[in-house]
């Protein structure tokens, strides 16, 4: 039915049609330009009575099907419909091995298979793209059940953490702990047996999570946290030289409060309340100052006379002198013990005082807000997270997540958005550096899909305070190091245009709106626009894939998993009759 070639542009090829007639089955078919030297591959995108418009895609060189053309089809070209084995060169084979994975059946070609190379696809950061309804859930879902289950090779080595927004797959991959494998839930409020308990230990915790945990907007406070972090672990400290300097820390936090300007009881009360929480076996409420005649207490010195003023507070202040100060830059501190969050939040009182906040208005209603903020997490349910009863390291805590097991879904939907914001970014970086300081580069890794992506992989004010965020991070120097990213989403144009831009693989259900469609435009290369008006009509569980892992771009429709996510559409006619 292909006559000749008519005409020739950029890499499309027009071509008479000699049956005369608009045949529908062969649109998005391939077709095969061959003479002696090459087979050119072609896909048939338009077609009428008259012509065949046909996108070139790819040559087949050596038994071999290579993306892109150098030279176009001559006029002489014998033209006809590709063969099966030419398809297998491109879609890969039928059959399944441990160096690929299958995703589903090609929308155009009947009962064939597609299947992306394991290292091209899981070796990668991807997106996977589309409206509500339009399968995502499924689609990912398929994807796992598949690695796993599907092959007869198992990936035992395999380490996939999934950030759940929903809890839409706490029963999606239960069949893996009857397979060899294991998959393990996440959450932070335990509903069924064998659910484990969210934690992220609050000695955890350094100076960039702790500006995330509380919202850091300017970086003029980030001194005032590392201060904290650095006072906390003095003051929980048993090492016997870390004991040697607690009464000079707390000295100058003291004299700071003395000489702050405010009221006598003011002063008082808040000496009173941090003696109560930090003390020495020397610099107590109850420690012995020495006046000429008789001796008081620390407490008794701090009584207010009828005037409203304190008298011994001379006394007090040359008592405290007697302590050296210390440079707390240079005192080296042991991290091998546990802390809490409560500890955390009186170390940041300390530090805010020493930092000269209480005897400045701005600054202090600046920094405060911090103590707030904290404050707020130690009385919610959120403060369970970070109560860790005994230490670990950040190697051993990544290690025993990941012991025997191959899959974590992390259930976040008792988490509101802002919280799961935080705990996205705590977890990746965590896992992100856990890769980084292998001793051999490479040698684990971990995929982190995140449900909902564009809820935390956003344009935030993060490069602004801490100098990076870490899924931009992660998505360009991650790779190396065996740190991957899955973004699943259904805006991408909310996403982090840094993390997105460095997606190799995308998979796009069905999309409506405009700016997500020039995203997705914007993606793609050596597509149609009749391929890419398609993307707004495909059915749900149809997706258009193309990236490193698709030798073209290709519609693949998805098996239902099974079991399903909990992601499906309500009957509202069930509901409401």
């Amino acid at each position: 039915m292909f006559g000749k070639v008519i005409k020739l542009d950029n890499n499309e090829v027009t071509i008479e049609n000699l049956s005369r007639k608009a045949i529908s089955s062969l649109m998005n078919c391939h077709i095969v330009f061959e003479d002696e030297a090459r087979k050119i591959v072609g896909e048939i995108i338009y077609i009428d009575e008259a012509i065949v418009r046909v996108l070139l895609v790819g040559e087949i060189v050596d038994n071999v099907f290579v993306s892109g053309i150098i030279k176009k089809p001559s006029g002489i070209t014998s033209i006809r419909i590709i063969t099966l084995s030419e398809l297998e060169l491109i879609f890969g084979k039928n059959e399944l091995s441990k160096n690929s994975l299958l995703l589903g059946k090609s929308a155009i070609y009947s009962n064939l298979n597609i299947s992306v190379p394991l290292n091209s696809f899981f070796a990668n950061h991807s997106a996977i793209i589309g409206n509500t309804g339009s399968g995502k859930s499924c689609g990912i879902a398929r994807i796992l059940q598949n690695l796993f289950l599907a092959n007869p090779v198992k990936p035992v080595n395999a380490h996939v953490i999934l950030f759940d927004a929903y809890g839409e797959y706490v029963n999606a991959f239960g069949e893996l702990n009857y397979n060899g494998l294991k998959s393990v839930n996440y959450t932070t409020k335990k509903t069924k047996e064998g659910e484990r308990q969210l934690s992220f230990p609050a000695y955890f915790l350094d100076v960039d999570d702790l500006a995330i945990l509380l919202q850091v907007q300017n970086g003029e406070q980030i001194p005032v946290l590392s201060k904290a972090l650095k006072l906390v672990t003095i003051f929980k400290s048993e090492d016997p030289v870390m004991k040697e300097y607690k009464n000079d820390i707390i000295a100058n936090c003291l004299l700071d409060i003395l000489t702050s300007g405010r009221s006598s009881s003011h002063i008082r009360d808040q000496i009173i309340a941090v003696l109560s929480h930090y003390n020495t076996e020397t610099l107590n409420l109850d420690a012995i100052i020495h006046q000429p005649g008789y001796d008081r207490t620390f407490r008794q010195c701090l009584l207010i006379d009828d005037q409203g003023k304190m008298n011994a507070i001379f006394e007090v202040v040359k008592f405290l002198q007697q302590f050296e100060s210390v440079n707390l830059e240079k005192v080296d501190v042991a991290k091998d013990f546990a802390y809490t969050l409560d500890d955390l939040y009186y170390a940041l009182e300390f530090a805010l005082i020493s930092e000269g906040s209480i005897n400045s208005e701005e600054a202090y209603k600046q920094n405060n807000i911090l103590k707030t903020r904290l404050q707020s997490i130690i009385n919610s349910e959120e403060k369970d997270i970070f109560d860790f009863e005994y230490y670990v390291s950040k190697d051993e805590f990544v290690q025993e997540m990941f012991k025997d097991t191959q899959l974590v879904n992390v259930n976040l939907s008792y988490l509101d958005d802002r919280f799961a914001k935080v705990m996205t970014k705590l977890y990746s970086k965590l896992l992100f550096n856990y890769t980084t300081t292998r001793e051999v580069r490479g040698q684990f890794s971990v995929n982190i899909i995140l449900e909902e992506a564009h809820r935390y992989v956003q344009n935030d004010n993060d490069i602004n305070v801490i100098g990076y965020n870490i899924f931009d991070r992660i998505t360009k120097e991650g790779r190396k190091y065996g740190t991957l990213l899955t973004f699943i989403t259904q805006r991408p144009s909310e996403l982090s245009t840094t993390a997105l831009s460095q997606c190799a693989n995308y998979i796009v259900f069905r999309v409506f709106h405009p700016e997500d469609l020039n995203i997705v435009r914007s993606m793609s290369t050596n597509v149609a626009g009749e391929t890419l008006e398609q993307i707004k009509a495909l059915n749900p569980g149809t997706a258009f894939c193309f990236g490193t892992g698709f030798k073209i771009p290709t519609l693949v429709v998805f098996s239902l998993p099974n079991p399903l996510p909990e992601s499906t559409s309500l009957k509202i006619s069930d509901l409401w009759y």
